[in-house]
């Protein structure tokens, strides 16, 4: 007897095994370990922070808090002031660091130790010295003067000054490093055709340094401003976010409410920075992808 198959009946296709190459399948089995962990500590991570964050009541809470609203003035000033300051002093430095001098090499090294060393014990040490009581800097004036040094994390505006310029002297040497090498990549012939037409030094900076770097610099800018964004030590360690809570910024505002038992304002004021950080990252990844 005959068995006829409607040609409406689908036929079963191959396994997926017999339809993937060797090179897919270990490709599949080295990406999937990476997957996993990419899922299990940052998707669900994010995930779970913004569904405890999704209560409108939090962010009502948030406006009316006092706090927050110094926090967002101090997050602010503290990416106006530190990054452009940072930058700026980054780009005369990069010049500096860039001559062919044997005892440069060695200044180096001395200059790119706060970067290398880990933000806990300098940023604490930095605490340390500037202690009313028995702090370095304190001690010193003591000696030089008879009068007692000042209680300098006291003042608000003191202490978030100090923490700008932590954060400064810590990532100072990785941004200088890297417009270091944007200006060794510069041509040596454009500054010797420039010498010859008896251009200064300014001349030359402004028509063939800043021209050849300046994409660079703009680059480096963004990309310091998400990681400012979320720089947690500068400020956490120095001050604690005293006095009075007075110098806290949008990192250490989370620490602040999980200390008071409060998770939702904790995570509602973490995503209250979002809208600080997707137009960076937005603005980055249309660089980079040029």
């Amino acid at each position: 007897m005959a068995i006829t198959i409607s040609g409406d009946q689908a036929m079963p296709g191959p396994p997926l095994s017999a339809r993937l190459t060797t090179t897919q399948v270990w490709g599949i089995v080295l990406v999937a370990p990476y997957l996993l962990v990419f899922l299990a500590f940052v998707v669900y991570p994010v995930g779970y922070g913004l569904w405890l964050a999704r209560h409108p009541a939090s962010y009502v809470a948030l406006w009316h808090d006092p706090i927050f609203a110094r926090a967002a003035v101090n997050t602010l000033i503290f990416l106006l002031v530190g990054i452009n300051l940072k930058m700026m002093i980054a780009l005369l430095l990069s010049g500096f660091f860039a001559q062919q001098r044997p005892w440069i090499k060695w200044l180096s090294v001395l200059f790119i130790l706060p970067w290398a060393v880990p933000s806990i014990p300098t940023i604490l040490s930095v605490r340390f010295m500037f202690n009313p009581e028995w702090g370095v800097v304190n001690t010193l004036i003591f000696k030089l003067t008879g009068d007692d040094g000042p209680n300098w994390l006291n003042d608000p505006a003191v202490a978030l000054s100090m923490a700008i310029g932590v954060h400064i002297w810590k990532s100072l040497p990785f941004w200088t490093l890297i417009l270091m090498t944007g200006r060794l990549a510069i041509s040596h012939d454009l500054y010797e055709a420039a010498e010859v037409d008896g251009a200064s030094r300014t001349q030359k900076f402004r028509f063939i340094t800043w021209p050849s770097m300046q994409a660079l610099y703009l680059t480096c800018t963004l990309l310091s401003m998400i990681w400012t964004l979320g720089d947690f030590n500068s400020v956490y360690l120095l001050t604690g976010g005293g006095p009075a809570d007075l110098t806290h910024v949008l990192a250490t505002l989370g620490i602040r409410y999980l200390r008071l038992d409060q998770l939702s304002l904790a995570m509602a004021s973490i995503v209250c920075a979002l809208p600080f950080v997707l137009p960076l990252i937005y603005f980055m990844m249309k660089r980079l992808s040029r």
